[in-house]
């Protein structure tokens, strides 16, 4: 049967040998990156908060409309210093409906999660479950900003001066998201991107550390370089969480093509939900209002009983045409062999987490993905012929 399906398809011109994956990382021209190259391999400067590090520092400052950044290797070790430099301790509000490396730095700083349930409408933690979770050792709360759309930043703000806890964004997913024309980095106490090649913005690997108070720069900044405050004093266990310099040149290059990106993925985003709006059982979440997106992801969630097939079916479905779409978040960290036995990660305390996990899909979506491999994946989901 798939013979005879690769054979239907290339009559139609549509090569079966083409894998379409969830993502695809934007690149700029080799020939632009190896002028840099050439500079590094010259003065041999490769790391150590270079000139390239510098400049791309306070250029992505002025890109993302904060006061500081600190790049970092990548954003797992953003979320483990950001946690180092506030003194986090005793357990941590956080979502089950995340990336696993968002609960892993908890786990590496010797602080228990809590897992908080999300919304339905918006897939982020939900701010009225929050209170409920707080108890003596409660310290912090730390929300993801799920495929880039913001957390309900003022709620969960107001809930931590209430209770004198400290706020950290994984933003992992957020480069580049604005409300109200200011950036969703600004915040809580810190905020975490990733610059992971599958992100909207990348610099192969990479991250950064956005804060708006000078002193705390400092401390992060001492605490990515071992703790180092000068050759030899030494402020606190530090790690080695630096950004190299060819990370760093390849962030300013980047910087000059992620909004033409992000608005090539935006049109993406709007052909696909005109080509699903009308397929039952088949849902996707809008934009927010007043909110500048960047478009990293598109999810859909697929619910059995009004399309057909479950979330896995179409899933496999997709994999035997070449389509790699992937389940952006399954199984919920709260799942997981290492945090399962946590009391808050029962079923009862997570309903809405466990429902959308079962039914997420993340469709390919990634600025050189054309409207021809669009209507190859939605007329898989709208079971038509391709």
């Amino acid at each position: 049967m798939a013979m005879a399906r690769d054979i239907i398809m290339r009559k139609k011109g549509i090569d079966t040998s083409d894998k379409i994956f969830v993502t695809s990382p934007s690149l700029p021209p080799l020939t632009e990156f190896n002028k840099y190259l050439k500079d590094i391999w010259q003065n041999k400067k490769l790391t150590n908060n270079g000139k390239y590090h510098q400049e791309f520092e306070q250029k992505l400052c002025d890109y993302l409309g904060v006061k500081y950044c600190s790049p970092v290797a990548n954003g797992t070790l953003g979320l483990i210093l950001a946690l180092q430099a506030l003194r986090i301790t005793g357990e941590v509000i956080t979502t089950p409906f995340s990336f696993i490396a968002t609960t892993h730095a908890l786990h590496w700083n010797g602080i228990t999660p809590v897992f908080c349930d999300i919304s339905p409408e918006t897939l982020n933690i939900n701010p009225e479950n929050i209170e409920a979770l707080i108890t003596p050792k409660t310290t912090a709360i730390l929300p993801v900003h799920v495929y880039g759309n913001p957390a309900d930043v003022d709620k969960i703000q107001k809930i931590a001066d209430t209770y004198g806890l400290k706020v950290i964004y994984d933003a992992a997913h957020a480069f580049g998201v604005k409300v109200n024309g200011d950036s969703i980095l600004n915040s809580g106490d810190l905020s975490v991107l990733s610059f992971h090649a599958t992100k909207v913005f990348n610099t192969f690997e990479g991250g950064a550390i956005i804060t708006n108070n000078e002193k705390m720069k400092h401390r992060i900044d001492f605490l990515k370089n071992f703790g180092f405050a000068d050759e030899v004093t030494i402020v606190g266990p530090g790690i080695n969480g630096k950004m190299n310099e060819f990370q760093a040149a390849l962030g300013l290059l980047q910087l000059k093509s992620v909004d033409e990106n992000i608005h090539k993925s935006k049109i993406i985003a709007e052909y696909y939900r005109q080509r699903l709006a009308d397929i039952p059982g088949i849902k996707f979440l809008k934009d927010f209002a007043n909110t500048r997106h960047n478009y990293s992801y598109f999810p859909i969630l697929i619910d059995k009983a009004g399309y057909g097939k479950d979330r896995d079916e179409v899933y496999e479905l997709l994999k035997q045409n070449n389509i790699y779409a992937r389940r952006y978040f399954y199984p919920l960290i709260s799942q997981t062999p290492t945090y399962r036995g946590l009391p808050s990660a029962s079923s009862y305390n997570l309903p809405v987490a466990e429902s959308v996990a079962k039914q997420i899909l993340c469709l390919p979506i990634y600025p050189d993905l054309t409207f021809r491999d669009i209507d190859r994946i939605t007329n898989l989901l709208n079971n038509k012929e391709i």
